[in-house]
């Protein structure tokens, strides 16, 4: 079990290395939209590929932040129900959570997600609208995104099964407080 919670580690951290760094494209696309608004505005003009870039930006860090988000137990959840559960209870729901809806999303979105990145990639997809921009970086983020948060699935069910069988303590509970 050692092992496997080393690799959590490894994921844990790779998935806040690329969530804090993806973070800042926030900042990106407050800028991008500011300057289209400013452009459009002051000179009357504008390209789609502003508006373009502004929505890939934000589609890199919903794609690219769920797994950062996972980890930092900030995902939705009902709260209102699971306050209600013991511990133990709670556990073994999102461990079944994990593994028996979480993970299969996430294979399902792989799987179909990188033939669709891969065919706009081949035939160099460009957006039909007037000076709009390459798509396929857009549909990286698809297969990208649900192998991250893929991982951190792997990492949370481990970190789950070592907090049920008593060897580590409840990491949400430290980030959470008690429910």
């Amino acid at each position: 079990m050692q092992g496997l919670l080393g690799l959590s580690r490894v994921i844990d951290a790779f998935n806040e290395r690329v969530g804090r760094t993806l973070a800042w494209l926030i900042l990106a696309a407050v800028i991008v939209s500011t300057v289209n608004a400013l452009i459009r505005k002051i000179f009357n003009s504008s390209s789609n590929a502003w508006l373009e870039l502004q929505w890939y930006l934000f589609g890199a860090v919903f794609l690219g932040c769920a797994a950062y988000t996972f980890l930092k137990n900030e995902h939705i959840r009902i709260d209102i129900v699971s306050s209600k559960m013991s511990q133990r209870y709670r556990n073994t729901v999102e461990l079944i959570g994990h593994i028996f809806f979480l993970m299969p999303l996430c294979l399902m979105m792989i799987y179909f997600g990188f033939p669709f990145f891969y065919s706009s990639f081949i035939i160099g997809e460009t957006s039909t609208n007037a000076g709009g921009l390459i798509q396929w970086p857009a549909k990286l983020m698809i297969p990208l995104g649900f192998c991250m948060l893929f991982a951190q699935a792997i990492s949370e069910t481990i970190k789950r099964v070592a907090v049920i069988q008593g060897l580590i303590p409840d990491p949400q509970a430290l980030k959470s407080g008690p429910h």
